[in-house]
């Protein structure tokens, strides 16, 4: 089979490619199931008497993973983009999207090159990342990182404004809250916690400011934390609605604006 018709079936399928839609049917399906086994093992009565199923399972769907990515890896020259033998192959490699791959089946292998390798099977749940690369299937999913993108810098924005007022907030506690309860608000780091609770929620419990200045900067505290971490929601809904807007203007199949 020719390289460039191996990257034809490996990436999204085509109108008409019977081939590849099969292909992402069932890589798609076995992500899923991969992802279902990753649940399942963390329950400990169902896991520990179907370990040995597990574990070929995962077996085998790494083998087909990694097939996967080194055929990607092999034909990706076959585009414009990643040309050139050497420096098309290493563009391709830090790609997002090979970098998922990448990510999603290492772990399985530094399990068997280190000793105790028991911290490293949590990395394991990044196999779930691999789903991400059949989201650019929906359109949905192209508007919202469409959305992000064009509202980046007032994103930014609103990220620094709560940044300073979560600042703000943990300075005025730590002053005034320090002397009563030296354990709890030690420094203005240890502060952090209790304002960044306070801003996005009613408070976790577990610190709490019991003189009246205190009471009164946590007060005020939760007042503008509702307003200020509504913005992103606020700014992501108009750039959402905008997108879908402009999504409208266009024919879904030849790509052509509207009149």
């Amino acid at each position: 089979m020719k390289k460039k018709r191996v990257w034809e079936i490996l990436e999204i399928s085509k109108e008409k490619d019977q081939q590849s839609k099969i292909f992402d049917y069932c890589i798609s399906i076995l992500i899923c199931l991969n992802v279902i086994a990753i649940i399942l093992e963390t329950e400990k009565s169902f896991f520990g008497e179907y370990e040995n199923i597990f574990r070929y399972f995962e077996i085998v769907s790494m083998i087909i993973f990694t097939g996967e990515y080194f055929l990607r890896i092999w034909s990706c020259t076959s585009v414009a983009e990643y040309r050139n033998p050497f420096i098309g192959r290493i563009k391709y490699f830090f790609s997002p999207m090979a970098l998922i791959d990448f990510i999603a089946i290492v772990p399985f292998y530094l399990t068997f090159m280190i000793a105790d390798a028991r911290i490293l099977r949590i990395l394991r749940f990044l196999r779930v990342l691999k789903v991400t690369k059949h989201f650019h299937h929906s359109n949905t999913f192209h508007i919202i990182t469409n959305t992000i993108f064009n509202k980046r810098s007032e994103l930014i924005s609103s990220l620094v404004l709560m940044f300073s007022l979560l600042l703000i907030c943990a300075t005025g506690v730590f002053f005034a809250e320090n002397a009563t309860q030296p354990d709890k608000f030690s420094s203005i780091p240890s502060a952090m916690w209790w304002a960044v609770a306070t801003l996005t929620t009613v408070g976790y419990g577990d610190i709490f400011p019991v003189t009246s200045m205190g009471k009164i900067l946590g007060s005020i505290s939760a007042i503008f934390g509702i307003g200020l971490f509504a913005l992103p929601a606020g700014l992501l809904a108009s750039g959402f609605s905008e997108e879908m807007q402009k999504e409208k203007s266009f024919c879904p199949h030849c790509g052509e604006k509207l009149k």
